[in-house]
């Protein structure tokens, strides 16, 4: 970034005394806060601090602009954002300890959390993801017909990731009043913006959503206030996007302890010239608004604020380690939705997954269902077909094809209130949406007590011959990460009850469904408002000489094998892999004293070994056999017919059988 001696500018602007004192006041407060962590920094009162000193404009000045109802989302150095919003310093400063009053109760660091007394979300460290929720906010506010807008902060790095252009063009597609702000201070930690983007301007990128963009000082206090302001009257009344870069520099390191050895000292001069806060103290003195003695006595006034939520901090009991609390916290409580069942009737697989979404689409006004083609084609398989006419272009929403960005932006959805269910148009696709699943929905109510109402639904599985990038059942990547719960059903009946149950949960539910299942699998199905219960494994058949323990198409594949080997075979339909039925695991074990773990995904890192390990470490003295795995082989699934048939499990279920009976 090139340096500049241009002095700011401060007269022009539409800006009563009254205003000017407070943005004064308000920039004054994390310059102040920030000196003082910097000592406390050195004296290893905290472990880590990203200045933001020299970008306080930019934060105090989009903050205030805002209705205190708004959403903001925030980044490294936002401090402002949080002083301004009146974050109670004693638990700002607790968070920053690693104490259990900060808004992590230790569990995170710095400004990873999210406030939503003061509608504050903050970020995690892959940066990018954050904008997509705030376009989910943004469409909250929109349905409801609320005039509010939401603002996410990126930095002129984060611009580079896939997130900032998926959330973008997301937001412009749906015309979100979401006021995306790069902060552009000239470093990526030491990366600098010549190798980060090579358009003149990052407000250039505006231009290819079809969104409005700017490019302001973001040094500039007033010029960032009357901005930004200005602009969320105008998206108020007309929603839509805009792109706003404000221009700053990063005076200190991308955190402390990486120094500025690699900035050019003329650049830091010329920076620290325009300085926000001292250059607009300037202003004021001259417009006769500011003196010494009302300096100083602000000064003294936040030097006491902060002395005094030290102090209070201080007296914070630290971190003590409780295990069922840690564990409790990682949900948000699910209340148990009272059922409205109806007549039996036969319902096909795909069908069953229908009815239950528009069982729940009547139960909740404020679902919104969001996937590709899942409006007036009514998505591949065709489960949303005729939705739109039942429930409006509003809460059936077609998206891009931008995984990521339609995840996050369920997940901002779901903070204000909404409940938001995604549809992968193959589960294979899920992969580009991984981030957002692993990161911000599993980790977000451990982090800062916030649920996250959204089920991903997922079509997976082989015997279609669809080959490699559409056959997949990737369950095993997501059951290593808590705070997800994942919902694998085998019969109709569990295909719309366990979907119901997912989406009457406030958390992240993963709902697999077999697409081989669709249309080939018929079944009783209870009409009406009939939610099952999540981790909750049935018996399939009884039996004494083995249990075989499996779910999704391996049920009806056990069922189908065992019949025709006449053996005395008991099947569990675990139907839920998180939370997972250890009762029934360890019942049927003690049953059989012989155990067949059947799953489609490859053997290795497969769920299968899990259960293995489980049922080897709490029922060995139960065992008279060895636990057995059976999965489809380790490699990707073949499209050929004869191929896939190799490479699935079912042709090798009988000799396993065999097998474990002869030990």
């Amino acid at each position: 970034m090139t340096a500049t001696t241009a002095p700011l500018v401060f007269s022009g602007y539409d800006v009563s005394e009254e205003t000017l004192l407070r943005l004064y006041e308000e920039l004054l407060r994390p310059r102040l806060i920030e000196e003082k962590m910097l000592r406390q920094l050195r004296g290893g009162v905290i472990s880590k601090w990203f200045s933001g000193i020299g970008q306080e404009a930019i934060s105090v000045g989009c903050t205030l602009a805002l209705e205190p109802e708004e959403y903001l989302f925030t980044m490294h150095r936002n401090l402002g954002v949080f002083t301004s919003r009146r974050v109670p310093l004693e638990r700002l400063f607790a968070q920053w300890q690693g104490k259990a009053a900060g808004y992590t109760k230790g569990r995170d660091r710095s400004f990873h959390f999210g406030t939503p007394d003061h509608h504050i979300v903050g970020m995690i460290s892959h940066l990018g993801p954050q904008l997509a929720l705030a376009a989910g906010v943004a469409l909250w506010h929109k349905l409801r017909g609320e005039p509010r807008v939401s603002l996410a902060f990126t930095g002129d790095g984060g611009t580079s990731e896939g997130d900032f252009h998926e959330a973008l063009n997301l937001a412009a597609v749906w015309k979100l009043p979401v006021l995306f702000v790069i902060e552009n201070n000239g470093y990526g930690l030491s990366t600098p913006v010549s190798e980060q983007y090579a358009c003149d301007s990052l407000a250039d990128r505006g231009v290819g959503y079809g969104m409005r963009s700017l490019s302001i000082d973001g040094n500039n206090i007033l010029e960032v206030y009357s901005t930004v302001r200005q602009l969320a009257e105008e998206m108020r009344d007309n929603p839509e996007p805009v792109l706003l870069e404000c221009r700053t520099f990063r005076v200190r390191g991308h955190e402390e302890a990486s120094g500025v050895k690699y900035v050019p000292p003329e650049l830091i001069e010329a920076w620290t010239a325009r300085d926000p806060v001292t250059n607009f103290a300037d202003y004021l003195r001259q417009q006769g608004l500011l003196d010494n003695a009302h300096q100083e006595t602000l000064e003294a006034g936040i030097q006491q604020e902060i002395e005094t939520a030290l102090a209070a901090a201080a007296e914070f009991s630290p971190v003590t380690a409780h295990t069922a609390t840690e564990v409790d916290d990682l949900f948000a409580p699910a209340a148990t939705p009272v059922p409205h069942p109806g007549a039996t009737v036969e319902r096909r697989f795909v069908d069953a997954i229908s009815e239950g979404l528009r069982e729940a689409m009547r139960a909740y006004p404020e679902l919104v269902l969001m996937g590709q083609d899942i409006a007036d084609y009514g998505g591949v398989f065709k489960i949303t077909e005729g939705f739109v006419e039942e429930f409006g272009r509003e809460r059936v929403r077609n998206t891009p094809l931008c995984e990521s960005g339609v995840i996050g932006a369920a997940l901002g959805y779901a903070i204000p209130g909404g409940k938001a269910m995604v549809e992968m148009q193959f589960g294979d696709f899920v992969s580009c949406g991984f981030n957002q699943i692993v990161n911000n929905l599993a980790k977000l109510h451990y982090r800062w007590g916030q649920a996250a109402d959204v089920v991903v639904r997922l079509p997976v599985g082989g015997g279609v011959g669809a080959g490699p990038f559409h056959s997949q059942t990737m369950e095993s990547w997501f059951t290593a990460v808590s705070g997800l719960k994942i919902v694998y059903p085998s019969t109709p009946e569990d295909a719309k009850s366990l979907l119901l149950a997912a989406l009457a949960d406030p958390n992240p539910v993963l709902y697999f469904e077999h697409k081989a299942l669709y249309r080939s699998l018929t079944g009783p199905v209870t009409e009406g408002f009939t939610p099952g219960e999540l981790g909750r494994a049935w018996t399939v058949r009884e039996g004494h000489d083995l249990s075989i323990i499996t779910y999704g198409a391996g049920v009806h594949w056990a069922t189908d094998t065992v019949r025709e080997l006449g053996v005395d075979a008991e099947i569990i339909d675990l139907r839920s892999l998180a939370p997972l039925d250890y009762d029934a695991i360890r019942a049927t074990v003690r049953k059989t004293s012989r155990v067949l773990v059947l799953h489609e995904a490859s053997l290795t890192g497969g769920f299968g070994g899990e259960l293995a390990a489980w049922i080897g470490e709490h029922c060995f003295e139960d065992l008279d056999a060895p636990v057995r795995r059976l999965g489809s082989l380790d490699t990707p699934v073949p499209f050929a017919a004869a191929l896939e048939a190799n490479y699935l499990p079912k042709g090798r279920l009988a000799d396993a059988i065999r097998s474990l009976l002869a030990y």
